[in-house]
């Protein structure tokens, strides 16, 4: 058992397995108290069972560790406050929470349907909200505490998993609200992109460069929760980490601008906006043929 996170209370969703359930275990070994939610459902949010969450309770404790389960669905507002209440009922505070929990169900934009998109947003984008929403009221009054939500590389788009990549951009961007709203009250929030073979990556049709663990992922969420994360002043941020690599993405920002003093008209666009402005190159858009070409092949190609 380590200190880093020693005395801390710090909430898992997503916990049963993955990267969710590395995070709780690593954050329980740092000596933290450790709330537990899983729903306990397949990758494409099914079949619920609440033996999941329990199972890493018990690792935990056999560990020396202290943790208590919580099963309910994050995508509800209930759900998410179950979390919260959890925590400062069991153990009087709350220091942190990690919203991991996610599902997929893939299909091609032209294709998708509302019960395809409607649950992939509820459970990542919505889940995320549900318990910051909640915590946050508990680490405003407790003037400290520490967010973190977790996002994709996917967040730059893709080819049939636009549900996905639309909530991942979205926890991006409500991880920066609330590194905003709360700052004044001692309270910090980024977002983690893991590259990590889990089940819900394993038919991820690349070989994702720089493939790590779920281990590696728990550990730089273990370092964020701690109070020399927060002394270092690191607050909506994005961070990825593949392997033996970490990296912090850029701010959104502005490239380059044209004026027009007379106002823009079609014509006056089409003169400027070519070339005086220009575009931002989309990397992904470089590598359609090669993942086109492994789908058909079913080979990997190497995703940077």
């Amino acid at each position: 058992m380590g200190n880093f996170l020693a005395g801390k209370v710090i909430a898992v969703t997503g916990a049963g397995r993955g990267i969710g359930r590395a995070a709780a275990l690593a954050a329980a070994r740092e000596g933290a108290r450790v709330v537990v939610n899983d729903y306990g459902v397949a990758t494409d949010g099914t079949a619920p069972s609440s033996e999941v969450a329990e199972a890493v309770v018990k690792e935990i404790e056999a560990a020396g560790g202290e943790a208590v389960a919580v099963a309910d669905d994050i995508s509800t507002m209930a759900g998410g406050q179950r979390v919260v209440d959890t925590a400062v009922g069991a153990y009087g505070r709350l220091d942190g929470v990690v919203c991991v929990a996610g599902i997929l169900r893939e299909r091609m934009l032209f294709n998708m349907t509302e019960e395809e998109w409607d649950p992939v947003i509820a459970t990542h984008l919505k889940g995320t909200f549900t318990v910051f929403r909640a915590a946050a009221a508990v680490m405003r009054r407790q003037r400290s505490g520490t967010l973190i939500g977790f996002t994709s590389g996917n967040h730059q788009g893709s080819v049939s998993q636009a549900n996905y990549s639309a909530a991942k951009g979205g926890i991006i961007s409500l991880v920066r609200s609330a590194a905003l709203g709360l700052h004044k009250y001692g309270v910090t929030a980024n977002a983690v992109a893991p590259v990590a073979r889990t089940r819900m990556s394993a038919n991820v049709p690349m070989e994702l460069a720089g493939m790590g663990s779920a281990e590696d992922v728990a550990a730089l969420v273990v370092y964020l929760l701690s109070d020399r994360a927060a002394g270092e002043g690191i607050t909506g941020q994005v961070y990825s980490v593949a392997g033996a690599k970490i990296a912090v993405w850029a701010q959104p920002c502005e490239l380059r601008s044209a004026y027009a003093s007379g106002g823009w008209t079609p014509e006056t666009i089409a003169e400027f906006l070519p070339g005086a402005v220009g575009v931002d190159p989309m990397p992904m858009l470089s590598r359609l043929s090669e993942m086109e070409e492994a789908a058909r092949s079913g080979a990997r190609p190497n995703a940077q």
